[in-house]
């Protein structure tokens, strides 16, 4: 566990006193973050790596092997956050936990789980260990392909008018998609669940012992738009074991962002050290938790977390229909505004491949030589060399495509290598890949009268310069930075304060609390011309590959797909029924559909 403090000084006002802890759980560990109510600064920090990390390979309860595109959680990890990081992050701060009055969580998303009546996780349930449909499926758990592809189908068939708030398609990483995948390939698991819920609120459960759903997880990744989720007619077409599927597994009142879920019950004190009663603020999404931390809310601000992949967030006044964005929702960052998603499944994963796969073992040995990260080295060196020098143009594709085509079984590709091509070379046409996919999402908010005014990062990734401005010169405007290193994790305190009363709203605190530095990296216009010429030749093969005119990544997954299931002591691959009536029963090809991030 990694742990470290802050300055400490008493801040301005009559609450210099008053602290909330912010807990942002990510894709490998969970981080708490002491936060000072009157101004927000960030006094204490702690992080707590999960035990089980991600299990895509296999289960960890029993070592049998996960089918392709499986990825799981183990909830104990979530549990071990707030008895290791929270405390850790308090003492790290040098106050008195009696001093703190709120505590607030994001999570990624849609990372969701079915459990029992009383909350239980059906893995943690004696002689459920060992059926992988018990646990948590994370949000890059992509094996509910086809169960998307059907509700997808259905819904244009059907004319339903919640799949335009979707940029005309859902994902195969969401709660109807996962949990129909559950229905259909583990009957009994369905069965024995009587809560199918996000990580998000499922963590709150444990804080407050109250059951909630949170207004940003359901209206993004539960598809609940108006007041209302999909009918069970619906859903009863796609499946009819499925038509009671949101009244029985879903159903509790939704909550508004900043809400108080409740006070913070005894045995949660005993974990975290925090007092008994204390607020605890309704769940939250690491990427839409974070505008509030860099006080980026206003309608045009577009908010880029960036780390291993990509979230863009923004508020609008106006409600329209983006193809291929992630979703919109009333309220789903701030209250009295339209909250869009869209969002990059693969970036910073992206660079970490290349780094543990494709980098000659000279390259390491010169990054220890020098005493720099690996990363650094290849930063360093591809950022000597002039846009368009490598001849290079990338897909940002290796974890498949979020925004705006929507389609995880597409893949990456790098057109232009030849026998001169280097490891640098190669580092920065991925990075440009990344930017270019970025551009892709921003050009479809503008065509669709949604406008850009201004472009925030926030997360990992803005801590490399070369990164950043490969981003500037790609996207020809400047880039503003929040001022945070944990911007979801503030922006979860932010929440946490205005759950306990210090502040009316949101947007108060966040006038308060957070804050971001304008225009750190400006467009250099040598580079930007050329960019351009590039990524005209990214759409090019953009459109080639992800719009269907050559499909040969869909057949080459299918392909692999079919090997490996082949393979002996592979697991056994369920094939669903088809649902009893319906041409949306069938599957629609590939989904060209929407992660925090």
């Amino acid at each position: 566990m990694t742990v470290s403090a802050h300055d400490s000084d008493e801040g301005p006002g009559g609450q210099e006193d008053s602290y909330v802890v912010g807990v942002d759980y990510g894709t490998l560990s969970g981080r708490a973050v002491v936060v000072r109510v009157s101004d927000g600064a960030e006094v204490g920090t702690a992080v707590c790596a999960y035990r089980h990390a991600v299990m895509d390979a296999k289960l960890a309860a029993t070592g049998d092997p996960l089918p392709p595109d499986w990825a799981l959680q183990d909830p104990e990890d979530y549990r071990d956050v707030l008895r290791e990081a929270v405390p850790a992050a308090v003492r790290a701060a040098g106050i008195d936990p009696a001093a703190v009055i709120g505590i607030g969580t994001d999570f990624t998303a849609c990372t969701v789980l079915p459990v029992r009546r009383d909350g239980t996780p059906l893995c943690q349930v004696p002689g459920l260990e060992g059926r992988p449909h018990a646990y948590p499926k994370l949000w890059k758990h992509h094996a509910a392909q086809p169960q998307a592809d059907r509700i997808n189908a259905l819904a244009h068939e059907w004319g339903e008018p919640w799949i335009g708030r979707y940029g005309g398609k859902i994902s195969s990483e969401w709660q109807f998609a996962k949990g129909l995948q559950l229905l259909e390939e583990d009957p009994d698991m369905y069965r024995q669940a009587d809560r199918w819920i996000e990580a998000a609120d499922w963590i709150i459960w444990q804080l407050c012992g109250t059951e909630t759903r949170n207004t940003c997880t359901a209206g993004y990744k539960g598809i609940y738009q108006d007041g209302q989720y999909p009918t069970t007619e619906f859903l009863g077409q796609l499946n009819p074991g499925f038509a009671s599927f949101a009244e029985d597994k879903l159903a509790h009142p939704v909550s508004p962002l900043g809400s108080r879920a409740g006070g913070l019950t005894a045995e949660a004190a005993g974990w975290t050290g925090l007092p008994e009663g204390i607020a605890v603020a309704v769940g939250n999404v690491d990427a839409h938790v974070t505008p509030p931390a860099a006080n980026a809310i206003a309608p045009g601000q577009m908010v880029a977390i960036m780390g291993t992949s990509t979230c863009h967030v923004m508020n609008s006044a106006t409600l329209a229909e983006v193809p291929g964005m992630c979703g919109v929702v009333d309220g789903g960052i701030v209250a009295g505004e339209y909250g869009y998603e869209a969002g990059q499944s693969g970036v910073g994963d992206i660079f970490a491949w290349f780094l543990d796969h494709a980098v000659p073992a000279d390259y390491r040995d010169e990054a220890e030589r020098r005493g720099v990260s690996l990363f650094e080295l290849l930063s360093a060196e591809a950022a000597s060399q002039p846009a368009g020098a490598h001849g290079l143009i990338a897909l940002d594709w290796l974890n498949g495509n979020r925004s705006v085509l929507v389609d995880v079984q597409l893949s990456g590709a790098i057109v232009g290598l030849t026998l001169a091509t280097r490891p640098p070379d190669i580092y920065r046409a991925l990075v440009e890949s990344t930017a270019f996919g970025t551009r892709v999402i921003i050009d479809a908010f503008s065509s669709s009268g949604v406008e850009v005014t201004e472009f925030v990062v926030a997360g990992g990734l803005l801590k490399d310069s070369f990164v950043m401005q490969v981003y500037a010169d790609v996207l020809r405007r400047p880039l503003s930075v929040i001022s945070s290193g944990q911007g979801p994790a503030l922006g979860s305190g932010i929440h946490a304060a205005v759950a306990a009363g210090a502040y009316p709203d949101v947007p108060a605190a966040a006038a308060a609390m957070g804050s971001k530095r304008e225009a750190v990296y400006t467009p250099d216009p040598a580079s930007a011309d050329v960019y351009d010429e590039l990524y005209a030749e990214y759409v090019r093969l953009h459109d080639y590959f992800g719009r269907g005119p050559n499909e040969v990544m869909h057949r080459l997954r299918a392909l692999r797909d079919r090997v490996l299931s082949a393979e002996p002591g592979a697991p056994d691959q369920v094939v669903p029924e088809p649902a009893a009536a319906g041409s949306g029963t069938a599957e629609s090809g590939h989904q060209q559909t929407p992660s925090p991030e």
